[in-house]
């Protein structure tokens, strides 16, 4: 590995003179995880990682989690190609995966096999650095507060006039409370905010709702984001527990397709 370079003063490093076969090499995998915990997210550009490989070195992360008995996840619009297209148009509102499980998702891997030709991008958000950065007063606000996190909640953003079998359909996955601020095993904090974000515990909803958005703003100002525009190879890891992100709109009828794996989490929500 030549060298790694800050995509941001907030966050992202960016690795260069990487290839497939060094991903295999134990000293070049742990100076990037060790650039992934610390700065959110790892992207290395042109890298062509067949899926064989990409399943290899998320191994190196954690355990690799088979969602719908695959370990690689089609991103995509095209319901032919990704069955659950329709419930990825959450996507593009700023979200953390996993919110409703007990244990979340330790990072999550995108290649980029076919890039839309217009939009398309991802937007990365390090709540890390949000809430270091964050005025003493809001962080006394906050500071013991709960928040439940929904499926429901994210899809009724992306389908505000839904019907009463896609409500029932959202119904099926439960709900999950936590803190809204995670203090972690390491001593980091971040924010469990984001589109799956229901309710505050004990706050009328109108103060809850103001709150939280005041929160995403906060946020995802310019200082703690980064826009990643894809071309085909790219690869991008992010730190899924800490990291805001979302997808930036595209034609449905783009043949723009990731390829995803997600690394299994080892600590629960507080």
């Amino acid at each position: 590995m030549r060298e790694t370079i800050a995509v941001t003063p907030a966050l992202g490093v960016e690795a260069t003179g990487v290839t497939a076969a060094d991903l295999t090499d134990p000293e070049v995998a742990g100076q990037l995880r060790e650039a992934l915990k610390w700065r959110g997210f790892l992207l290395i550009r042109g890298l062509e990682l067949d899926d064989e490989a990409q399943i290899a070195f998320s191994a190196q992360l954690g355990d690799v989690l088979a969602l719908g008995g695959q370990s690689i996840f089609k991103v995509s619009l095209d319901p032919k190609v990704a069955p659950s297209a329709e419930y990825l148009k959450g996507t593009f509102h700023w979200h953390i995966d996993d919110t409703t499980n007990v244990v979340p998702a330790k990072a999550t891997m995108l290649t980029a096999r076919h890039v839309a030709m217009k939009g398309g991008g991802t937007e990365f958000a390090s709540t890390y650095a949000a809430y270091e950065s964050m005025p003493e007063a809001l962080r006394k606000r906050i500071e013991n507060l709960r928040v439940v996190h929904s499926f429901e909640a994210a899809q009724s953003r992306a389908n505000p006039d839904p019907t009463p079998e896609q409500v029932a359909r959202w119904r099926q996955l439960p709900s999950h409370e936590v803190d809204l601020v995670w203090d972690r095993k390491d001593g980091r904090r971040s924010l469990v905010i984001g589109t799956t974000a229901d309710h505050i515990v004990g706050m009328e909803r109108d103060q809850s709702d103001e709150l939280l958005e005041e929160l995403l703003q906060w946020s995802t100002q310019e200082r703690f984001r980064y826009t990643h525009s894809w071309q085909v190879n790219d690869v991008v890891i992010w730190d899924n527990t800490g990291m805001l992100h979302r997808a930036l709109p595209y034609d449905p009828t783009s043949e723009r397709l990731m390829h995803r794996t997600t690394v299994g989490g080892d600590e629960a929500w507080a």
